[in-house]
């Protein structure tokens, strides 16, 4: 049985090196703790985003032409203001 000894004889190395790329096996404490804390660190990267794009919105607000007393514009109004201003100011420039 020649085929047999060397079709065992490559399948070791093999395995070894699937092993290597992932370094010792996992308990499932281990996964639970490595899920739970890249969630948290999702979580904080989403937070940050989501503070800097309405910081952004805030700032944009600010300088659009509205009234005081208007109500605060959500995020697609002030998109949509913003591209309208925009718009009609090139506009007038090419109209002048």
């Amino acid at each position: 049985m020649p085929s047999e000894a060397a079709s065992s004889g490559p399948a070791e190395p093999r395995e070894r090196r699937r092993r290597r790329g992932r370094g010792r096996a996992r308990t499932e404490a281990l996964l639970h703790t490595l899920k739970r804390s890249r969630r948290v660190k999702a979580n904080d990267r989403e937070r940050n985003r989501m503070h800097h794009l309405n910081a952004a919105l805030d700032e944009l607000r600010s300088v659009l032409p509205t009234f005081p007393d208007d109500a605060k514009l959500t995020k697609i109004e002030t998109l949509r203001f913003a591209y309208n201003y925009i718009w009609a100011l090139a506009e007038t420039l090419r109209l002048a």
